[in-house]
C-alpha cells in the first residue's frame, strides 16, 4: 500500500510540473518564433534525451529528468553554455542579432505564460464551480484548542474575528488569505468580551504553519450533524441529521472541534444533550474502539455560507483577483524569508515537500485540489524563475537591461561566467532544499 501511495504521489508531481514547464517553455518558444528566431530545440525535461521528434529546424522531445525543461534558441547563451556560435557573425536568425525589446519579451514570455496559466485555471474554476463565500457575520466565534498554534499567538476561545490588518472584512476567507497572512505586520481586529481589540501576530508564526492549521473553517462550526454512518454508535443512539449537541458530560458546547476532542479523549459512556426542532433530547453514548460515534461536521452551507453562481465576465474578475492575491502573498512570504523574519528552513520546499503537498491537496478535493496547487505552483514557478540569478529569465533579463541602459552588450566572457555562477547556485539550493525536505520527513 506505501508502494502504491508513493508511485501515486509522484505520478501526480511529475504531472503537476510537466504541465507548468511546457507552459513556461511554450512562451519563450512562441515569443522566439513569432521574432523569427529559430528554436533548434523544445524540452520537456532536462536530458538525457529518451524520446523526440524532429520538424523543421527544431528538435521536440522529452527528457528523462523531469525536473525542468528549456528551449535553446541560434544565438543565445543559456544553460546549455554553447559558444560556437560566437566566432561567426551574427545570423538574421539568431537570438542576439535582434532588438533589446524583442528579446526582453522572449525572455519573459516563460514567467508571463506561467501566470497567464494561473489565471485560466483559477477563472476556470470560478466560472464552473462558483463561488462559496462565508459572511463574516456569520461567525459567532472561534473555538481555540489547548496549545494549537492559535492559542500561542494570543487567540482565546470565543474570539470574534472581524477584521485583518486593519481592515474590516466581508467573508471569512478574507481573514486568512495568502496576501495578508505574509503581510509584515500582521494583526487581527476582534471582538473579546464586548471590547474591540487589535491583536497583533509574532513575525514567527509562519514557521508553524507547516505542521499546524492556522483559523480554519473546522475552528468556526458548531456541533450540528451533517451526516451520520450506517451501524455507527450514532445511529444506534437515534442522532438524525441537523441535530445539534448543547451539552456534553454536563458541560455546553459550542463548536464541533471542541465536540469532537471531548468524544475522543473520553472514556466509558458520554451523556449528550440535543437539541432538535426546539426540544432538548438526553442520549447516551458509548463511542466504538477508535473514541469515533460515526458523525460528520457540517458543511459550509449548514454555517450559513453563500453560493453564487458567476458569470463569465465575473469569473474573469474572480480569477484575476485570486491571481493578484496569490501573487502578493509568495512575494510577500519569499520576502520574509530573506529579511530573516521567518526561517528559510522551514518555509522553503523542494521537490518531495511539492510532491507531498500536490498528493495532499489532490486527496482532499480530487481534480480540484489538483488544479488549484497546480495554479499555486505556476505562479511561484513565475516568480522564482523572474528573480535577478544568473541561468533563470530573471538573470537574462538583467542582462539586457544593463544593455539598454548602457548601450552594450556585457562581454561573453561576463555572460559564461554569470551563468557558471547561476547554475551553481541553483544546484546548491536544490541540494539545500531537497536535503531539507528529507529532514521534515523524519
Amino acid at each position: 500500500m506505501e508502494l502504491i501511495e508513493l508511485t501515486q504521489t509522484i505520478l501526480i508531481f511529475i504531472g503537476a510540473l510537466m504541465i507548468l514547464v511546457f507552459i513556461h517553455e511554450l512562451g519563450h518558444f512562441l515569443a522566439a518564433k513569432m521574432f523569427g528566431m529559430r528554436v533548434e530545440r523544445f524540452s520537456v525535461g532536462f536530458p538525457p534525451r529518451i524520446w523526440g521528434i524532429q520538424r523543421g529546424d527544431t528538435d521536440y522531445c522529452i527528457g528523462a529528468t523531469p525536473l525542468g525543461g528549456y528551449v535553446k534558441i541560434s544565438g543565445m547563451i543559456d544553460e546549455s553554455m554553447d559558444t560556437e556560435h560566437l566566432a561567426a557573425e551574427p545570423q538574421p536568425w539568431e537570438y542576439r542579432s535582434k532588438p533589446i525589446w524583442q528579446r526582453m519579451v522572449v525572455i519573459t514570455a516563460g514567467v508571463i505564460f506561467n501566470m497567464i496559466l494561473a489565471f485560466f485555471i483559477y477563472t476556470g474554476m470560478f466560472w464552473s464551480l462558483g463561488k462559496l463565500s462565508l459572511p463574516i457575520e456569520k461567525v459567532a466565534g472561534i473555538y481555540v484548542p489547548e496549545g494549537s498554534l492559535l492559542e500561542n499567538v494570543g487567540f482565546e476561545t470565543d474570539d470574534k474575528i472581524v477584521g485583518v490588518n486593519g481592515n474590516y472584512v466581508d467573508a471569512f476567507a478574507d481573514l486568512v488569505s495568502i496576501s495578508e497572512l505574509t503581510s509584515s505586520n500582521l494583526s487581527y481586529q476582534l471582538v473579546r468580551d464586548g471590547i474591540i481589540m487589535d491583536l497583533f501576530i509574532p513575525a514567527t508564526f509562519l514557521d508553524s504553519l507547516t505542521e499546524q492549521s492556522f483559523i480554519h473553517e473546522i475552528n468556526i462550526y458548531p456541533p450540528i450533524i451533517s451526516s451520520i454512518s450506517m451501524g455507527s454508535p450514532a445511529e444506534d443512539a437515534g442522532l438524525q441529521v441537523g441535530d445539534r449537541f448543547v451539552e456534553v458530560n454536563g458541560d455546553p458546547i459550542d463548536y464541533w472541534l471542541e465536540l469532537t476532542q471531548i468524544i475522543r479523549n473520553s472514556e466509558g459512556i458520554i451523556e449528550f444533550v440535543v437539541e432538535r426542532e426546539g426540544q432538548r433530547l438526553n442520549m447516551n453514548i458509548l463511542p466504538n474502539e477508535n473514541r469515533t460515534i460515526g458523525i460528520a461536521a457540517p458543511s459550509l452551507a449548514q454555517v450559513g455560507a453563500t453560493f453564487t453562481q458567476l458569470k463569465f465576465a465575473e469569473s474573469i474578475l474572480e480569477g484575476w483577483d485570486k491571481v493578484a492575491e496569490q501573487t502578493m502573498g509568495i512575494i510577500g512570504g519569499f520576502s520574509r524569508m530573506f529579511s530573516g523574519d521567518i526561517s528559510v528552513r522551514q518555509n522553503l520546499g523542494g521537490p518531495i515537500a511539492i510532491a507531498s503537498l500536490t498528493k495532499q491537496a489532490t486527496d482532499q478535493a480530487g481534480w480540484i485540489g489538483f488544479w488549484e496547487i497546480t495554479a499555486l505552483l505556476s505562479i511561484t514557478l513565475a516568480i522564482m524563475n523572474i528573480l535577478p540569478i544568473p541561468a533563470l529569465d530573471g538573470g537574462h533579463l538583467v542582462f539586457l537591461i544593463y544593455e539598454g541602459i548602457a548601450r552594450r552588450e556585457p562581454t561573453e566572457k561576463v555572460k559564461i561566467a554569470a551563468q557558471n555562477i547561476g547554475f551553481l547556485l541553483l544546484v546548491s539550493l536544490m541540494v539545500f532544499v531537497i536535503f531539507n525536505d528529507v529532514l521534515r520527513l523524519f
